[in-house]
């Protein structure tokens, strides 16, 4: 099956590259997790028979000391619009979570609050209420539509002289809508806090400039956008400007200033080292190489293209096909204020979701009634989108009966 749209595609191309399973009609979940690439299975075969195989201990002096930093300036370079020296990869999401905005806090002593939204990520949202539970701190919530996501007036109206920390994503993991990452950066830092900017769901798929935003600190995945492969390391980048102020509290030996050194009191190290704590996680960086590749040849501005003829395809479509059942969008409709998902939304979707997984149509459902039909541009085609949203009409109709 192949849709017109495919065939004028620039980056169809790409397609061909992961890998492909007569499992899976069609996968709309690359916001959750990435199709691998076909690459990969070569580089982690000589990863295991090479790298780990015949180098054996030696590869952690030949390369893997500085992998956690190699890797973090390449993902800064190609996706962030960060300039070397700021982004390290390590621990998982929750992890660089914590450590970052403990430091963030500690950092602006006498301040009380830490402001984030109520629609914000669970992760996001645990994390801080443990840490205000720790430090003393209280909460300033912001409310949201939960279809649309934060404005720069309601951050506005939430800071203050009182205010420690932000911690906002760039793109809401439930509607899709990207934040103004600029002026809420300038907004904030007005009222002389510091801002943390969760990135999962636009790494790799939204063009990001965070040096130029002047963006103090940022935390993202890489198995989603940069198909890094579950349980893939986070990434974390912290300004350059910033990092001598900021002491992270799990101070594992990897983040010493000399790591070898075994010395009796911990010295932490200059620069995005200090932000490591125990043994990188070498293995699970290894598929992150082949992605940033093929980012970096399709480039960021075509991705940025494509994700939004995807998503306006899946918009125009529910609008023509399924707003008759009920169906509604639940993701901004304006492009400058939409990610790379498209949620729809029904009272029905929790069973049509696990319908369709049944009949290896690959959507992600997030409560209460949001189908959330996640697009990589890179891997994703407009035939499987259409096949896929077809089946969600089918099985719509066959529950009407």
């Amino acid at each position: 099956m192949t849709h017109h749209l495919d065939t004028t595609d620039p980056l169809a191309g790409f397609t061909s590259r992961f890998i492909q399973s007569d499992q899976v009609r069609a996968y709309l979940d690359g916001n959750s997790l990435g199709r691998p690439l076909t690459a990969t299975l070569d580089r982690l075969a000589g990863f295991v028979s090479h790298d780990w195989g015949s180098r054996l201990i030696r590869s952690w002096d030949e390369q893997w000391m500085q992998l956690p930093l190699t890797l973090g300036d390449r993902i800064g370079h190609v996706t962030l619009g960060a300039a070397a020296g700021q982004c390290v990869v390590a621990d998982s999401t929750t992890v660089l979570l914590y450590k970052l905005i403990r430091a963030a806090v500690d950092a602006r002593p006498g301040r009380t609050e830490i402001v984030i939204d109520r629609d914000n990520f669970p992760t996001d949202r645990f994390i801080l209420e443990g840490i205000a539970a720790e430090r003393g701190l209280t909460l300033r919530w912001i409310d949201t539509d939960p279809d649309s996501g934060v404005s720069p007036q309601l951050v506005t109206e939430a800071v203050g002289p009182d205010t420690a920390l932000v911690v906002l994503s760039q793109v809401a993991y439930r509607s899709g809508f990207i934040a103004d990452v600029e002026q809420i950066t300038a907004i904030t830092h007005e009222s002389g806090a510091l801002i943390l900017w969760d990135l999962c769901h636009s790494a790799g798929v939204v063009p990001t400039k965070l040096d130029e935003w002047d963006v103090d600190i940022a935390v993202g995945c890489s198995y989603k956008y940069l198909n890094g492969g579950p349980g893939a390391p986070a990434f974390a980048y912290v300004a350059s400007r910033l990092q001598p102020e900021l002491h992270q509290p799990i101070q594992g030996w990897m983040g010493a200033a000399d790591v070898f050194a075994m010395a009796d009191g911990f010295e932490p190290a200059d620069g995005m080292r200090r932000f490591l704590s125990g043994t990188p996680p070498v293995l699970g960086m290894v598929p992150l190489h082949d992605m940033l590749d093929v980012i970096e040849e399709a480039g960021m501005p075509g991705i940025r293209a494509k994700s939004l003829a995807l998503t306006a395809f899946v918009i125009e479509w529910s609008d023509e096909h399924l707003a008759g059942f009920g169906v509604t969008v639940g993701s901004p409709r304006a492009e400058d204020q939409r990610g790379s998902h498209v949620t729809l939304r029904h009272p029905a979707f929790r069973e049509v979701t696990q319908l369709l997984w049944q009949r290896d149509v690959i959507p992600d459902f997030r409560f209460p009634d949001g189908l959330r039909i996640g697009l990589s541009p890179l891997s994703t085609t407009f035939a499987e989108v259409q096949l896929g949203l077809e089946l969600v009409r089918d099985i719509l109709t066959e529950l009407a009966e």
